[in-house]
């Protein structure tokens, strides 16, 4: 009985805490990180630290994406493709690259409903950081896990005919 009070506690608990972000948490979280919004709610358009940044909400399939380009798809060469797949299992942590429209974006893709403030405001910094480190560092956050992590390349590792931001 006293183990059934327990679990019943901590259940009560975590409902208590539960999120429950919906579109207008979610414009507030991004109004306080950016330096410009614009757009309707689940679909908003923002600069954050001179990174265009987009942000996709479907509150009726709780699905959210944040997401930034890098650069077109076109331009990237086999290593450069490589070491962004790389990066999706060492250094790009909860964000990801990917190609979409012949795009290279980086991406956060999570539950909406699900999301705490803090999730947010991370997913936002991380994508960022991994547009602003693609072809240097490829990560994240200070952050890499794995011997196979990509180690940092010099400057001109990366010739801007290969990438450009947007």
């Amino acid at each position: 009985m006293k183990r059934l009070a327990i679990l019943l506690l901590f259940s009560f608990v975590g409902i208590v805490h539960a999120q429950h972000m919906d579109n207008d948490k979610l414009e507030l979280i991004i109004k306080k990180n950016a330096d410009t919004l614009d757009g309707i709610p689940g679909n908003w358009k923002f600069i954050y630290k001179e990174i265009p940044m987009l942000c996709v909400t479907d509150e009726t399939n709780n699905r959210m994406r944040i997401i930034s380009p890098i650069t077109s798809s076109d331009r990237l060469d086999k290593d450069l493709l490589l070491d962004a797949m790389t990066a999706n299992f060492h250094s790009a942590l909860d964000v990801k690259y990917a190609i979409t429209n012949k795009i290279l974006w980086s991406v956060y893709i999570h539950p909406l409903k699900e999301l705490t403030n803090e999730q947010v405001n991370s997913a936002i910094s991380q994508v960022y950081y991994a547009a602003k480190t693609f072809g240097t560092t490829f990560s994240s956050t200070e952050l890499i896990f794995g011997a196979g992590s990509i180690k940092e390349k010099p400057k001109d590792a990366t010739p801007e005919e290969k990438i450009y931001k947007f």
